[in-house]
């Protein structure tokens, strides 16, 4: 692949043709054609002669063309003298062209040389114009631009004075206090010179009364010297101000209130993190700063980086910067975007930056167990049809292994996707071809494994499919007054007919799967496009066979696919243009299909180490082959689940990684795989376990410094412990001391302070002192603090107290926190009675007393704060002379609970010790986990056992009592705060010396208390069940305070598997009566139970023995395993039921029904084990006493059941649910009373509870509205319907469960208005039963029809509509004579002839039976006078 940068102009989205290479070449060639043709022929007639000539390329050009013509004089003079022979006239014409070819050739070549002498003489001639200018323009004095400015600061402050100069070549800077020279070397502490991009800047340390002067800075180079100066004026803090020093301003020097500021200076306020983010979501890193001084003119630029690559605005980043904030969006995040990010904010002064590293997830896959998307796809080697897809793998730490990749490719402008190859590629590179010319695509890759195919990935980059040859062969010169002018290769190359052939055939791209073949164009090329035609050759074959036969290939690149495995071949290209085919160019080497790129190999030995309390750094030793690496994959698992998961998503370059987003506490073990073009590595050995904690480091530095008291000779002074301790324990503590205007500082302390309070010995009464402190753990000294004020060494002798030290806020919750602090060293005239609390919210005057009484304890909750809001706090000592000094105030504490907060917990363990526990996951191997009893630690081993392991303390209580009520503190040391508290008060203590005396002073816990069950033959089964019983346990069962024996009539066992002791008494007898009791040992612990079975208990027990006993004994014999029942099957017939068990052949079964026996069908069969007796249409009549009896050899049974009363009612009930579930929609009937509403169903019966409403109210059966019905329906009769018997009517009939109901309509029909005028089609009279006819008559069936509306007429044969026809004829007259006529009627004719009359309110059917004998035959006998019947048709809608 070559590592050849893009082009500019491929990375343009624009369409090209060929013109783009001729149309400008040939108007400036032309046009500097014309103007050297002027030229020429000006000179030609302003010199006399060629020596005169002012051009020296005219004067060459002239000599050649006077060479030409003395060339042709001589022509003309041979052709003259040759009188030769033929053959010789041919010999010499033959020499003299060859001669004037090569004249011809050597006169070109001259000329080309020439020109190209000229033009570059004339292109270094105009650089040196220009560099010289450029130089010249750029030389200058040195000038100030930013002007120093004056200070006025307090003593011990710092002082920055910057100026900013531009010079060329660059000024030189020097110094100057007061006209001295300011040499660091001679007081490295005091200053400090920097010079960055012109910026120059002089840092002044703690500045003291000696560092007021004029400061003076002298910049100079060759051309001259600029300076500036400013005054520094170091006021005292206490006491009077002390005029200028003398010589301090030699001059008045004006201060100005026009602050000139030389030097930006960048404070980042809040930063973004370590972040995570997901393929498809939207992110913004965002970074807010403080930007000093904030000028509008002159502002500091925002650059962002990702992994040292400038970021710009595109479709998927957007930059943003202004109001004191910098931002970078993604409009939708790619693992592309996984990196290290970097903020640069880039002033004339310098650089400040941070960084911070965004991993982003893979999304969730379309389809389970897909693997993640391809990243990184980028365009190499891109020509006219032909480009080089590159991409890098996705980590597959759960998901099945890749088996390859599909690449996708689009036209720029449309959103049209065509897949390019048609089998997974298995490397991470494939070469797509059959591109058009001059337009741009663009490129995504889609990875394949055994469960699916990935989401695509992100798009490339836009490539042109141009020849970047083309413009290597155009030449662009710049001349005088802006012209330029443009050469190209084909017009010098002049006229080509057939190319030549390509030369230097050589495979650029080696895979397993296709070789990629690269070649130069012939030379000269020629000025028609060109096209090339590869051939192959398997070695040893001697044939050559043609790869693109059918598609020309336009770029000298292309990939040859379908090689076969393991065979070697040769290559050779063809170029061609419209006039031909040149010669194949020169055999390639033999080449053979094969991977040149391995897969890598493990990387080696993996060493994870401490980093923060988050992360954890990663590194390992290379693999032995690293050529082409993309990179590394990083997985982490938790010790001892086996699951693996990824670290990054995107291959690292680097052998170090640092692996974030880890829980703090865990242990985790971690492994790296390499990753190439080809594939993944194996994985590396896993590292060792290593639990995420903070590195080890110097301690932070002390803080709060206070003077706790003074004797006049010594003070005492205490301050507070480092935030942080590094990682181990600190050890102790140095202090540094140093007077008032003294600039060095003495040590107080050769051996480590073990305290946070130590007293200083040895000092000047009445003189200040200033001191520092740092702290030391196993890594070495922490940075000192910050100096105190100065303390004036006078001794105390103020009636208050003096103040509290050490203040610390622990616990802190949403709305409240706790705060401690240790007692004053200096307690007054008196001793302190008390404490008050004073907080105030940050940024607020107002102080708040949180106790109105002093409080006598050294620690205090503060409630009732807000939640989010930051407070500040101190303490004051009161006593009998009043309130003392405050305390210094506490830093800021913003109240919310920390995310995970826990608190302590009690419990008892398993041997009954009372313990309180605490679980910090935050801990590391320095934190210290200290307990305490009302905020005072804890140290009496006599009542308390402190036990703490890893990240787990626990205390232990040895001989609880009373006196151990109270509130219960921890907290622990080198974390950010973590504290709880626990009250233990007397409901708590009660608990958990109830559960510890249970431990102690065990019972075997009982699953089921002594209970008993009476057996299938009457014998009576005691049982307990215990959780659990050892092998040696021991039981023994007690009645009535007589121990009982396993006997005949005891059976006792224990099956101590399940903890179950039981005892059978086989025969259970009025004697039994009495208290039961089973007493349980196993080792220390024991339990028992009673059951008393006296009076009603003990006869209920009894009843149910001999009940037992009896029915074991009839179901030694034929019996009833259930007794007679009923049910209702979905026909609505009753089945009566039973189910028969220890039954023979010669078992005889009989159903009776009020003594007497019932004959049935069917002999039920008994083997089956149920009997059935069906009764259908349940009436009254079927009431009465039904038995079923059982009999053989071994004994008699008998079950029955009354089917009255009550259970008739029962079935009843369930018939009209199942007749229910069955009803139809109401019907209506006209009748000749009046209305007949109907409602079908499978079984009704007049017992049957049913409800008939008209318009919500019940009807009653009567005259006008009569209620009835038959063995299928159920029927409400209205005579002689009115209006007011519309609207809503409503049958219901009620079931066993729920009821059912239909409901009809009747409103707005029209029925009701004159029923006379509804009828339904009837046909009134006419037609004979039976018709008998002679063939060959003619029959007419006329009879009368009659409905309202009118009905329609259909005429059937044989029940079979048939249409009319010649021999058919149908008539209907007024719309009531209806008639058939059937001409010359035959033997076919004979049938059934039916007449249909129908409205919407039914209709009638009347048949008519035709014979037809034969003329001859005895014309058959038929009754007379008979009529047909018509058939009723109910109506086919409702009204």
């Amino acid at each position: 692949m070559s590592s050849v940068a893009m082009p500019f102009y491929q990375r343009r989205h624009k369409h090209f043709d060929q013109s783009y290479r001729n149309i400008q070449t040939r108007y400036v060639l032309e046009e500097y054609a014309a103007r050297k043709a002027a030229s020429r022929q000006a000179a030609y007639y302003e010199s006399p002669g060629l020596g005169k000539t002012t051009c020296r390329l005219c004067a060459r050009r002239a000599r050649t063309l006077a060479h030409e013509a003395i060339q042709e004089s001589r022509k003309r003079t041979h052709e003259q003298k040759s009188h030769a022979s033929e053959e010789k006239r041919i010999r010499f014409a033959s020499e003299l062209s060859a001669l004037e070819k090569e004249i011809h050739t050597a006169r070109h070549r001259a000329r080309e040389h020439l020109d190209r002498l000229a033009i570059q003489r004339m292109v270094e001639e105009n650089m040196a114009l220009e560099r010289h200018a450029v130089e010249e323009s750029v030389s200058r004095a040195p000038e100030i631009l930013v002007r120093l400015r004056s200070h006025t600061v307090w003593e011990k402050m710092s002082v920055s004075l910057c100026f900013t100069v531009q010079g060329f070549p660059t000024p030189v800077v020097q110094w100057y206090k007061n006209e001295e020279l300011i040499t660091p070397a001679s007081d490295p502490a005091k200053y400090r010179i920097e010079s960055k991009y012109g910026v120059h800047v002089l840092h002044i340390n703690r500045a003291d009364f000696d560092d007021s002067a004029t400061y003076s800075a002298v910049a100079t180079n060759v051309h001259g010297q600029a300076s500036t100066n400013c005054a520094v004026i170091v006021r005292r803090f206490r006491g009077d101000e002390e005029p200028h020093p003398a010589g301090i301003m030699p001059f008045h020097l004006p201060l100005s209130y026009d602050v000139c500021f030389t030097h930006i200076d960048v404070q980042f306020l809040e930063k973004f993190g370590v972040t995570f983010g997901t393929e498809g979501e939207t992110l913004t890193l965002k970074c807010s700063m403080l930007i000093t001084p904030d000028l509008k003119r002159l502002r500091p630029r925002a650059e962002w980086y990702r992994d040292d690559v400038l970021i710009k605005d595109s479709k998927w980043t957007k930059l943003y910067f202004g109001e004191g904030q910098a931002a970078l969006s993604f409009t939708h995040l790619n693992k592309d975007d996984e990196g290290l990010y970097t903020l640069r904010m880039v002033t004339k002064g310098g650089v400040s930056e941070y960084s911070a590293y965004l991993f982003v997830r893979d999304a969730d896959a379309l389809i389970a167990g897909a693997p993640g998307a391809p990243m990184d796809v980028k365009c190499h080697d891109a020509n006219r049809d032909y480009v080089i897809v590159t991409w890098k793998p996705p980590n597959t730490t759960s998901e099945s292994p890749v088996i390859g990749y599909f690449v996708d490719k689009c036209e720029v402008g449309l959103e049209n996707w065509v897949q390019c190859n048609d089998a997974p590629v298995k490397i991470c590179k494939y070469p797509v071809t059959g591109l058009y010319e001059g337009r741009s695509y663009i490129f995504r890759v889609r990875a394949v494994n055994s469960a699916g195919i990935s989401r695509p990935s992100r798009v490339s980059e836009p490539v042109a499919a141009l020849d970047p040859v083309d413009l290597e062969r155009t030449q662009t010169i710049h001349v005088d007054e802006g012209r330029k002018i443009v050469i190209s290769k084909d017009d010098l190359e002049g006229d080509i007919q057939i190319p030549g052939p390509p030369t230097n055939v050589q495979a650029s791209e080696i895979s397993k799967t296709y070789v990629v073949l690269s070649w130069d164009p012939p030379v000269p090329r020629g000025r028609e496009p060109l096209t090339y035609f590869i051939e192959k050759s398997m070695v040893g074959s001697g044939s050559w066979q043609r790869v693109n036969a059918q598609v020309a290939v336009k770029s000298p690149r292309y990939a040859v696919f379908d090689l076969a495995e393991g065979k070697s071949y040769v290559f050779r290209v063809l170029s061609a243009n419209k006039h031909g085919i040149s010669d194949p160019s020169e055999i390639t080497q033999p080449i053979q299909p094969q991977d040149t790129i391995v897969v890598p190999s493990a990387p080696g030995r993996v060493v994870a180490t401490r980093n923060t309390k988050t992360s954890v750094v990663v590194q390992w030793d290379k693999p032995k082959h690293e050529e082409d690496l993309y990179g590394y994959y990083i997985d982490y698992s938790v010790v001892g689940s086996n699951r693996w998961e990824p670290s990054n998503h995107k291959p690292i370059k680097y052998n170090r990684f640092v692996v974030h987003g880890l829980e703090t506490g865990e242990q985790y073990v971690f492994r790296v795989k390499a990753v190439n073009a080809v594939g993944f590595s194996e994985n590396s050995q896993e590292s060792e376990a290593i639990t995420v904690q903070a590195a080890l480091t110097c301690p932070s530095y002390p803080h709060g410094i206070t003077l706790l008291n003074c004797d006049g000779h010594s003070m005492t002074l205490g301050w507070k412990a480092p935030k942080y301790s590094g990682g181990s324990p600190i050890l102790g503590y140095y202090m540094d001391k140093r007077e008032a205007n003294h600039q060095n500082w003495h040590e107080v302390n050769s051996s480590l302070i073990t305290r946070t309070i130590y007293t200083v010995e040895d000092l000047t009464e009445d003189a200040f002192y200033e001191f520092k402190v740092a702290a030391a753990n196993l890594v070495g000294i922490g940075q000192p603090s910050d100096p105190s004020e100065h303390f004036k060494c006078k001794a105390w002798t103020m009636p208050e107290p003096g103040p509290a030290y050490d203040l610390t806020v622990c616990e802190v919750r949403n709305t409240s926190l706790v705060l401690l602090w240790k007692a004053p060293v200096y307690e007054g005239k008196s001793p302190i009675t008390g404490y008050l609390v004073d907080y105030k919210e940050v940024d607020t005057e107002d102080w708040i007393t949180a106790n109105e009484k002093p409080t006598s304890k050294r620690y205090f909750k503060v409630t009732d704060l807000h939640e989010g809001h930051t407070y500040v706090f101190k303490v004051r000592a009161v006593n009998d002379a009043g309130v003392g000094k405050s305390s210094e105030i506490s830093e800021p504490v913003l109240v919310e609970a920390r995310p995970g907060t826990k608190e302590i917990f009690s419990g008892v363990d398993d041997e009954g010790n009372i313990f309180l526990a605490f679980e910090c996951k935050e801990a590391t191997d320095a934190s210290h986990f200290a307990w305490g009893k009302s905020y005072e630690e804890i140290d009496d081993s006599d009542k308390f056992k402190i036990e703490t392991e890893g990240n787990h303390s626990k205390l232990y209580f040895k001989n609880p009592d009373k006196s151990d009520l109270g509130t219960y503190s921890i907290s622990v040391s080198d974390t950010d705060g973590v504290s709880s508290s626990f009250v233990m008060d007397d409901e708590e203590f009660e608990r958990l010396m109830t559960l510890s005396n249970e431990i102690k002073n065990p019972t075997i816990p009982l699953k089921s208390e002594l209970a008993y069950e009476v057996l299938e033959k009457g014998e009576v089964r005691f049982w307990i069940q215990a959780e659990s019983l050892s092998p040696d346990s021991t039981f023994r069962f007690v009645i009535n305070d007589k121990e009982v024996e396993n006997s005949d009539r005891y059976k006792i066992n224990c099956d101590r598997s399940n903890g179950i002791i039981e005892m059978v008494m086989d025969r259970f007898t009025i004697d039994n009566e009495g208290t039961y009791t089973v007493q349980i040992q196993d080792g220390k612990a024991k339990n028992q139970s009673s059951l008393v079975l006296i009076g009603d208990a003990f006869k209920a027990v009894l009843a149910e023995s001999e009940l037992q006993r009896k029915e074991f004994l009839r179901k030694q014999g034929p019996h009833f395993s259930e007794f007679l029942y009923w049910k209702v099957t979905e026909e609505c017939e009753v089945l009566l039921a039973c189910k028969v068990a220890n039954t023979k052949k010669e078992t005889v079964f009989k159903w009776y029904k009020d003594g007497s026996g019932i004959d049935v069908d069917e002999v039920p069969d008994l083997q089956k084990g149920e009997c059935h007796l069906s009764i259908s249409r349940l009436s009254r009549k079927d009431e009465g006493v039904y038995k079923a009896t059982l009999s053989d050899d071994r004994g008699h049974d008998v079950s029955a059941l009354e089917l009255s009363g009550k259970v008739y009612d029962d079935i009843i009930l369930a018939l009209s649910g199942v007749s229910g579930k069955s009803a139809s929609p109401l019907k209506i009937l006209c009748t000749e009373e009046g209305i007949r509403l109907q409602c079908f169903l499978k079984y009704y019966n007049e017992e049957m509870k049913v409800n008939w409403s008209h318009r919500e109210s019940k009807i009653s059966s009567g005259e006008k509205m009569k209620i009835g019905g038959g063995e299928d329906v159920a029927w409400l009769q209205i005579g002689e319907p009115t209006e007011k018997d519309k609207g809503n009517y409503t049958f219901e009939i009620f079931g066993d469960k729920e009821s059912y109901k239909r409901t009809l309509d009747l409103s707005g029909q029209g029925i009701f208005i004159r029923p006379d005028l509804y009828d339904r089609g009837k046909v009134i009279g006419g037609l004979p039963d039976v018709v008998t006819i002679m063939d060959g008559k003619t029959l007419n069936l006329t009879c009368t029809v009659f409905g309202n509306p009118d009905p329609e007429v259909v005429w059937f044969k044989n029940d079979k509509a048939f249409e009319l026809n010649e021999h058919y004829a149908f008539s209907l007259e007024q719309g009531k004579y209806a008639s058939l006529t059937i001409k010359g009627v035959t033997s076919e004719d004979s049938g059934k002839y039916s007449i249909h009359v129908k409205n919407k309110y039914g209709g009638e059917t009347v048949d008519v039976t035709v014979s037809v004998y034969k003329h001859g035959e005895t014309m058959p006998e038929i009754k007379p006078g008979q009529l047909a019947k018509p058939r009723r048709i109910p109506p086919s809608e409702e009204v």
